[in-house]
């Protein structure tokens, strides 16, 4: 795989308040915000993308940081040009202020962004509403989107903010508490949030998923899948990326069915027509 040229998408710039991105939009239906983990829109993210285009809804991929379409893996850039590129960009996004990295009970900035995102494409595209899928880095930014009633299908894939530094950050996530009541009373009134992770990582820890259990009690759908079911061919030291690098796209791989699950609560919660469906 190489650089992704990203020409079957549409590409635009949205303004939510003073900031302006570029966004990649796919597909015709309700939409979906896929939030690219580090280090940005890879050939693999839009990949997963173009999954959720082909069930009838509308991908939209804002570029939050990194080379949009650029593939990262050593045989691509390079052992040093692939390390090189990771590290500027996790270490441009650290330093960002739109994003916060360490401290607990704290929503990254950016968050208020990808709402007024999702309330543009919601008026665009139409339907009961909008699902999202945060990765890695952006985990828990589609955790902190659900305060807004139009996000109807959270997806929060191998959640890694904050950084666990010390044992206590792992049982928390990315988002404030006032955030987080809110999506709490969501969850009391039918809102279901799921979340993947592979069960030896140590980014995604098991802790942040007891977290989340506790906080969202049943309305929490947790995907944990074993380490051994991860690509072998992934670029990744540790099963982390269970969507995209650590994928092995075949039926009956485990990882395969768990992003079948991921599409299938898109489908469940914006094609449908009626009173909303809870997933089993």
């Amino acid at each position: 795989m190489a650089d992704d040229a990203l020409d079957d998408f549409t590409r635009r710039e949205v303004t939510v308040g003073t900031t302006t991105r570029a966004v990649y939009s796919k597909g015709e239906g309700p939409a979906v915000i896929v939030i690219a983990e580090m280090p940005g829109i890879t050939p693999k993210v839009a990949d997963f993308a173009r999954k959720v285009a082909a069930r009838g809804l509308t991908a939209v991929m804002p570029s939050l940081f990194g080379v949009d379409g650029r593939d990262p893996r050593p045989d691509v850039l390079g052992r040093v040009g692939s390390a090189r590129y990771m590290t500027e960009t996790i270490t441009r996004a650290c330093i960002s202020r739109e994003f916060t990295v360490l401290a607990t009970g704290k929503t990254s900035p950016v968050a208020d962004w990808l709402r007024g995102l999702a309330a543009e494409e919601h008026e665009r595209c139409g339907g009961p509403g909008v699902g999202a899928v945060g990765m890695c880095f952006t985990g828990g930014f589609a955790l902190a989107m659900a305060t807004d009633d139009r996000l109807l299908a959270p997806v929060l894939s191998q959640p890694s903010l904050p950084f666990g530094v010390i044992p206590a950050r792992n049982r928390s996530i990315d988002i404030s508490d006032a955030d987080l009541a809110r999506v709490q009373s969501r969850c009391a009134a039918g809102l279901q949030v799921m979340g993947l992770r592979f069960e030896g990582d140590r980014l995604a820890p098991r802790s942040r998923f007891d977290f989340l259990r506790e906080q969202l009690g049943d309305a929490f759908l947790a995907v944990e899948l074993p380490d051994s079911s991860a690509n072998p061919d992934s670029m990744l030291p540790q099963p982390h990326s269970a969507l995209t690098e650590d994928l092995i796209d075949q039926p009956g791989q485990p990882t395969y069915d768990a992003r079948e699950q991921v599409l299938d609560f898109f489908v469940a919660k914006l094609r449908r027509q009626g009173p909303a469906m809870n997933v089993p």
